[in-house]
């Protein structure tokens, strides 16, 4: 039986996983139980972070995944943006990689940089 806390909506229900089964107790919404198969057979994560961008204002920009990607993909994702180097000017929402390393998720600007 595996133990943890739900992050799918502020109530934070404990759930009791079954890891043979996948049987899920201890949810209150059907969220719950969705959120903890995921978690043992594919957690996701949403990535944020900095990457470098040349620009006469600013060395960094804010940037994160659009949608969540694979959590065993974090840290070759995060030696990836290391290498980046972006150019102003960039606004919010701007996608700064189209496949963040075969993911097939972008990594956007969260910041507005105009030169």
């Amino acid at each position: 039986m595996r133990e943890m806390t739900c992050l799918e909506c502020p109530r934070g229900c404990q759930l009791s996983i079954d890891e043979q089964s996948l049987e899920v107790t201890g949810n209150n919404c059907p969220k719950g139980e969705a959120f903890a198969r995921a978690e043992l057979t594919n957690p996701m994560r949403v990535l944020t972070t900095t990457a470098v961008i040349e620009s006469d204002t600013d060395d960094m920009i804010p940037v994160r995944t659009k949608d969540p990607i694979p959590k065993n993909s974090m840290f070759t994702a995060m030696r990836f943006i290391k290498t980046l180097r972006a150019k102003a000017p960039i606004n919010t929402g701007d996608i700064i990689i189209e496949d963040l390393v075969g993911t097939g998720v972008p990594l956007i600007a969260t910041k507005s940089i105009k030169k």
